[in-house]
């Protein structure tokens, strides 16, 4: 690491390991997702095994520790809730409200929603926002199990630009063994995009494989963006990974919409030593500097209140 590195906002962390986190998640890990951990555990762990992420239990001041020494200055954090698709939920916005309350200035919350409970979601996001100071909706379709623009989700896009806060939606293949790759492509954003032209879109984990066309509509809709989390940063430079389009037109045509995000927990490393990865990109430093704080800053900035500086 450098001596004086640029700072972070990390626009996709998206859980961290305090006590009520982890045990929310351990109790309430869907079964839809036990094979998503298949990568991860180089095989498809057991309910029982589950409860192995209570090693990653960490106090309130080890998390501060750890973004201070990654120089990250605040971190997106979600609730993540597919009831009704997934059986449970996996991270209830109730969990993650004291840690965002706590600390306004270095957590950014956003809520999860049951889409497939219409209405009564809609106005549970509204009271995230409106009465809990929550500043986005994050949605995942592999676990809903409908593509970003089936109708079902147009009630939310639509709340979400009356309350001017923005959208983070996986837009990227999954691994879950029950849910098809085409649920997360990009070439789904393109219609919502069309159809909600004031919704501020986040399409986390930059669509990859599919980053090329990710890339364009980044370039081709003002308000799309991309958000890199989930992904080895060290791997972005290697040719024949697929991250060529983000290399190249991510430092010109669309210099001002891509989005830090680590996914450090899922990686299973420090936020420092993604960050370290990340900063080692050949990327011109005034790109750097954008991608890391100052593109997140101006779309924090234009949703809702002012949030301040890094």
């Amino acid at each position: 690491m450098t001596a004086n590195p640029i700072p972070a906002i990390d626009m996709w962390a998206p859980i961290v390991g305090t006590p009520d986190i982890i045990r929310q998640a351990v109790e309430h890990f869907p079964e839809r997702m036990l094979g998503y951990l298949r990568v991860f555990f180089k095989r498809t762990p057991t309910r029982e095994e589950i409860e192995q992420l209570r090693a990653f239990e960490q106090t309130e001041e080890q998390l501060l520790t750890a973004l201070d020494t990654a120089v990250i200055t605040r971190s997106l954090i979600t609730g993540f809730d597919e009831a009704t698709s997934a059986g449970d939920t996996f991270m209830t916005n109730e969990v993650i409200a004291p840690l965002a309350e706590k600390y306004p200035d270095r957590f950014i919350p956003f809520a999860g929603a049951d889409v497939l409970k219409g209405m009564e979601a809609v106005r549970e996001l509204e009271h995230w926002v409106k009465d809990r100071g929550f500043q986005g909706l994050s949605l995942r379709p592999f676990m809903i199990g409908l593509p970003a623009d089936d109708r079902r989700y147009y009630p939310f896009y639509a709340k979400c630009v009356e309350l001017n806060v923005p959208l983070s939606i996986h837009t990227s293949a999954n691994w879950s063994t029950m849910s098809v790759n085409d649920l997360g492509h990009p070439r789904h954003i393109d219609t919502v995009a069309t159809d909600f032209p004031e919704l501020k879109i986040i399409m986390s984990h930059a669509g990859y494989p599919w980053v090329l066309e990710a890339v364009l509509l980044a370039w081709k809709y003002p308000n799309v963006y991309l958000e890199v989390a989930a992904h080895r940063p060290k791997y972005f430079a290697m040719p024949g990974t697929g991250w060529e389009p983000l290399l190249r037109f991510g430092q010109t045509t669309i210099q001002d919409k891509v989005l830090y995000g680590s996914g450090w927990f899922l990686l299973g490393r420090s936020p420092a030593q993604v960050l370290e990865e990340f900063r080692a990109l050949p990327i011109k430093p005034e790109v750097m500097e954008k991608w890391l704080w100052r593109n997140a800053q101006a779309l924090l900035d234009q949703s809702g209140p002012s949030r301040g500086k890094p």
